[in-house]
């Protein structure tokens, strides 16, 4: 039977301190050598719905994944079977039966029949409790299950862990989902949760680990809607998603600080957050293919109640099986929106004609650089500090050579009431090729902590003149810009006005000097330019861009113009278009997911992924080729000009190390 959630002791114990951020740099950094994905989701579904299709490529490429499920999605006991009377509560009944769905879902994700017999068992846990894990393997692929199972509801608690998050008072129950092996209760607080997820890092020690948005968008929805869709009030996404994906990143934060305390390694690894029931306000980016392959996981999730699974509590979420995944007016599972979303690593040549890369690894900025110029063959890790940073880097390059890092960090995260900030920070070099600075803070556009939470990653680009223009998307859904003059003195941080966009923006110069800036809106493409080189970056309004399913990119053009490549929503195919809205014939790269550009003389160079999630690049020359050895990539790649290689693309792998990829061996022009 499930057991209630109830309050903790009447003085709670003092709250543990979270780690503050830690900007230094030079500690060393751990490298296992192999890949590991962990995936932390609130509710059974969340990773199908949310983190798909990127956990399946993953899979597909023989990354391990262990998924830890932080509730027991038990939510009112009712197994729903559409078109008959609800069934009688029983929240252990459902929360099993929610737990065989994903079994069913994962085993067909495998290749392996629906009913697949899995290993279970129960995992001790810190604080000597204890979870039910279920594994699965199919030749070199392994699927590890994990249901801490905390109840989504509390007494005088209807969101259970966004109370568990703010209130240092509480204790929450576990339930005992009914054929679980783990036949005892547990109670979490706080610190508790956090624990156990360290511990389960430090055990997985993983490589990639997937989490949910921790700063859903601000979202005024009707009274009526958001109940319907299950919003909490203000914001696009569940509160569950919410806390769940906050008590993630204090747990990465509080697992870099724990291994680093006392003279130790950063753990190398990627995060990638996951944006929730903000699918269903922005066009959808999964073409027909994508989707339907997508969808076909969350058909046995759902499952049917006349299967025989063996499974007393059920065999899915039978709501949610069927022809549902895809007639749910909600749509959910027809986009998938990272939280961050980058161009890629920053790439730069240095002087001594090697390529040095940078990225995040750990949550602190780290340089990779070639071991001999041209070798694609990578050193070990500098670590930059900075940290704790959000996934992604905007960086530029100055007249002299120096380079210019941006990111987004989390200057504070803390629950039970605790400070929780964002900033926008610099690291400077000092010379080209050389060490840098120290981190300097730029602040953030918004006032108050909450809508300061809203940020996007910096995004900046360099005009002629010196100048640097840093762009950020805001609390508004809208762009704030500020301008460091080419001494190096930084304006204030201005409200660059305009309509609603999505994160991913694309800045570039023109062949007169002016800088642009896009971003992808409800209803089209969004864009901002200076009227004169030095003239203040502003909106444009009444421009007609086509509208697109995610973040455009742009690339010079033989004549001085500007090019925008994008895929429109749904649509495996590129679109190509000039700032004034005239259409050019699309190249051939059809896929799924953002795509970048790369300007040369003989036309761009497109990179983009096909509709399996392999990297390909559209040559300057018309050719198409396929990345098809290697790690498996994560997030977007960067297309780089190299006086030796000509253009190559360059990423980061499941493993969390570099890749480079030359499509097509340089030719002289």
């Amino acid at each position: 039977m499930a057991l209630a959630a109830g309050t903790g002791c009447s003085v709670p114990a003092p709250r543990r301190a979270g780690p503050t951020a830690d900007p230094a740099p030079g500690i060393p950094i751990s490298s296992s050598g192999r890949a590991q994905l962990m995936q932390i989701a609130a509710h059974p579904d969340d990773d199908l719905y949310f983190m798909n299709p990127d956990s399946q490529r993953m899979v597909d490429a023989g990354v391990p994944l262990v998924s830890l499920y932080v509730t027991a999605g038990e939510h009112d006991g009712r197994n729903h079977i559409p078109g008959r009377k609800d069934t009688p509560a029983d929240k252990a009944a459902y929360s099993s039966a929610r737990h065989q769905g994903l079994r069913q879902a994962y085993a067909t994700m495998l290749g392996l029949d629906t009913f697949a017999a899995w290993e279970t068992g129960v995992i001790t846990l810190r604080g000597d409790r204890r979870a039910e894990i279920n594994t699965l393997t199919n030749g070199g692929r392994r699927v590890e299950l994990i249901f801490l199972n905390l109840s989504m509801h509390a007494p005088r608690r209807w969101t259970a862990l966004p109370s568990l998050w703010k209130d240092r008072a509480l204790g929450l129950r576990t339930v005992v989902a009914d054929d679980s092996p783990v036949r005892r209760a547990d109670t979490y607080d706080y610190d508790a949760l956090v624990d156990v997820l360290v511990g389960l890092m430090e055990r997985y020690r993983p490589t990639v680990i997937h989490t949910l948005d921790p700063d859903p968008d601000i979202q005024h929805s009707d009274e009526r809607t958001r109940r319907k869709d299950s919003e909490q009030p203000g914001y696009s996404d569940h509160a569950d998603h919410t806390a769940v994906a906050s008590f993630s990143w204090a747990a990465m934060i509080r697992w870099v600080a724990d291994a680093t305390k006392d003279g130790g390694a950063v753990p190398a690894f990627v995060a990638t957050s996951f944006r929730g029931y903000y699918n269903r306000h922005w066009p959808k980016n999964l073409p027909g293919p994508v989707l339907k392959e997508k969808a076909a996981h969350l058909v046995p999730y759902g499952g049917d109640p006349s299967w025989s699974c063996g499974n007393s509590g059920g065999c899915g979420d039978y709501n949610v099986g069927g022809t549902r995944p895809l007639t749910n007016k909600k749509g959910w599972v027809r986009a998938t929106h990272h939280r961050y979303p980058g161009a890629g690593p920053v790439v730069a040549t240095e002087p001594d004609g090697r390529l040095a890369v940078y990225g995040v690894l750990g949550l602190r900025a780290v340089r990779w650089r070639e071991t001999e110029p041209g070798s694609g063959q990578w050193g070990e890790p500098d670590d930059l500090g900075g940290g704790p940073l959000a996934p992604g880097l905007g960086g530029v390059t100055l007249p002299d050579g120096r380079q210019l890092l941006f990111g987004l960090r989390f200057a504070a995260l803390g629950g039970h009431g605790g400070p929780n900030k964002r900033e926008v920070v610099l690291l400077e070099q000092r010379e080209a090729g050389g060490p840098f600075r120290a981190w300097t803070g730029l602040g953030n556009p918004e006032r108050g902590d909450d809508r300061g939470r809203r940020l996007g990653v910096p995004v900046a680009v360099t005009d002629r003149e010196g100048r640097v223009h840093l762009f950020v998307r805001n609390a508004d859904k809208g762009v704030s810009g500020r301008v460091r003059q080419a001494g190096g003195a930084w304006g204030p941080w201005r409200n660059l006005g305009g309509a609603e966009v999505q994160g991913g923006l694309s800045a570039a110069v023109d062949g007169t000097g002016r800088v642009h800036l896009f971003a992808a809106g409800r209803e089209g493409v969004h864009h901002w330019a200076q009227d004169a080189p030095g003239a203040p970056v502003a909106f444009r309004a009444g421009t007609a861009l086509p509208v697109a399913g995610g973040p455009p990119a742009v690339s010079a053009a033989p004549d001085g113009g500007l090019v925008l490549h994008y895929r429109a929503p749904t649509r495996k195919e590129l679109t190509a278009v000039r700032p004034d809205g005239t259409p050019l014939p699309g190249a051939a790269l059809d896929g799924y997911g953002p795509v970048t550009a790369a300007a040369t003389p003989r036309g761009p160079v497109l990179l983009g992924r096909d509709l399996r999630g392999r990297i390909q690049v559209r040559t300057a020359q018309g050719r198409l080729a396929t990345r098809t050895q290697g790690a498996v990539a994560l997030g977007s790649a960067t297309l780089h000009r190299s006086g030796t290689l000509g253009v190559i693309a360059v990423g980061v792998g499941a493993d969390a190390r570099p890749w480079t990829w030359t499509p097509e061996p340089r030719t002289r022009s």
